[in-house]
């Protein structure tokens, strides 16, 4: 049986770094492949704005972060998701009581304090794991 379309959330506590780098380089790999995945982004507790550091790193990837606004995410948007990535932050309090996707912690470190160099390790590892999520993903849709 094929399933029409998945849906994943990235979440962060700000929303200002981690999720925002996951956000792009999924959203890419959706719309250069043309997969059916929602992708949603959000924080606990929202910054600002993106992490000065992280529009810098993502910039040499061909990423623009700089118009991208940090946004609290609600657990209704979540009911129909079927992956919640949460990057130091735990979905509990965030996935409705109802849900019954797969949650996963990628514990990355926070780029908000960190140098130019430890954000670009830490933009790599993302780039990786969302590569290897979205193969999953996929993989189930064809099933």
């Amino acid at each position: 049986m094929e399933n029409d379309k998945s849906c994943i959330a990235f979440i962060c506590v700000q929303n200002a770094g981690r999720s925002q780098m996951a956000t792009a380089f999924a959203k890419s790999k959706v719309k250069e492949k043309d997969l059916p995945v929602e992708i949603i982004s959000g924080g606990t507790d929202p910054a600002d704005s993106v992490h000065d550091v992280v529009i810098e790193a993502m910039s040499e990837r061909g990423f623009d972060l700089s118009e991208n606004q940090p946004r609290m995410v609600e657990p209704g948007e979540l009911d129909g998701c079927d992956y919640v990535v949460t990057m130091g932050c735990s979905a509990e309090g965030v996935c409705p009581a109802t849900w019954e996707g797969t949650d996963m912690e990628w514990g990355l470190d926070d780029p908000g304090e960190a140098n130019l160099e430890e954000v670009k390790r830490i933009r790599d590892d993302i780039e990786s794991r969302v590569h290897d999520l979205l193969k999953e993903v996929t993989q189930k849709l064809t099933k």
